[in-house]
């Protein structure tokens, strides 16, 4: 689905997240083992579902931005600074800005991503 049929901005929103799983791709979860769909991206805030299939892994990588993990359906594990973050569903993890991070799922899992910049690490955007 393409973000021109979706709104990522606005004076108000309402997202049922139940419903914003279903944009997930199934066969970009089954081909890469994780797919993200952003939901909301409204000045330094950014709002992403994200799958990670069974088996599935996202690389160690970090942001210079205040994060939260909300894990809405299965078990992932998280690692930083060398520690283990098992997540089950309604567990939520909270990075600061820098900590480098990566993710793992045995069985598979679906998480709420908010990431939170501030003015000077909101990332570039293309002008026209």
């Amino acid at each position: 689905m393409s973000s021109l049929h979706r709104e990522l901005d606005g004076d108000v929103l309402v997202h049922h997240l139940t419903q914003d799983e279903r944009l997930l791709d199934p066969d970009l979860l089954a081909r890469h083992g994780r797919t993200a769909r952003t939901i909301v991206k409204e000045g330094p805030l950014r709002l992403t579902i994200m799958g990670i299939a069974p088996g599935g892994a996202l690389p160690t990588h970090h942001t210079e931005a205040h994060v939260t993990i909300h894990l809405l359906e299965g078990e992932v594990t998280f690692v930083a600074r060398g520690r283990e973050y098992p997540l089950h569903t309604g567990d939520v993890l909270v990075f600061a800005p820098g900590v480098e991070h990566e993710a793992r799922s045995a069985v598979g899992g679906v998480f709420l991503l908010t990431v939170v910049y501030t003015a000077s690490d909101l990332p570039l955007t293309p002008t026209d």
